[in-house]
């Protein structure tokens, strides 16, 4: 018989949870189950939980039963592939993995405030101002160095405007 390992959701509107289950593959997916394996609770409070019977789980997979792509991912976050693939069989029978905290999807209160920063230390105004003096220092030796580079300008373009005026009249 073929079989194949499902997940059967149950649960109402909005909650649901669902049972790894073993089925004919033939079958709906509502049909009879054959073997109940585990189950998964992805909105179980405060966080996720799934639990399968590794040993049961391994003896279909041994007998060949296929598993559906969603059993298949809950099946690896738990170890019983890796299991599988190795050809060993765990101690425990029992595989339990709760997940990370799940995160609510409609409103989502708002960060809480940051502290207000203290105001700075008197070596931290000190180191201020002295960047500060510094500045106002650099500032005013540029100042006094511009008026030089400008009073050299105008000779220059007199000199460069006689040169070229006697090669214009040739």
């Amino acid at each position: 018989m073929a079989t194949v390992i499902r997940m059967k959701r149950g649960g109402s509107k909005g909650q649901p949870y669902y049972r790894i289950v073993v089925q004919d593959s033939r079958n709906r997916t509502r049909g009879r189950e054959l073997d109940i394996l585990g189950y998964y609770h992805p909105t179980a409070r405060p966080e996720p939980v799934s639990e399968i019977n590794v040993h049961r789980a391994l003896d279909w997979l041994g007998h060949g039963a296929q598993m559906s792509d969603t059993a298949r991912s809950v099946m690896s976050k738990l170890g019983v592939l890796k299991h599988f693939h190795d050809g060993t069989r765990p101690e425990d029978a029992v595989a339990t993995r709760k997940g990370e905290a799940v995160v609510d999807k409609g409103y989502n209160a708002p960060p809480p405030p940051k502290a207000d920063k203290p105001a700075p230390a008197k070596k931290e105004a000190e180191a201020v101002e002295a960047a500060s003096e510094e500045a106002t220092g650099a500032a005013e030796e540029t100042a006094e160095a511009a008026p030089e580079e400008v009073a050299d300008t105008p000779e220059e373009t007199t000199e460069t405007a006689a040169e070229e005026t006697p090669a214009e009249e040739a």
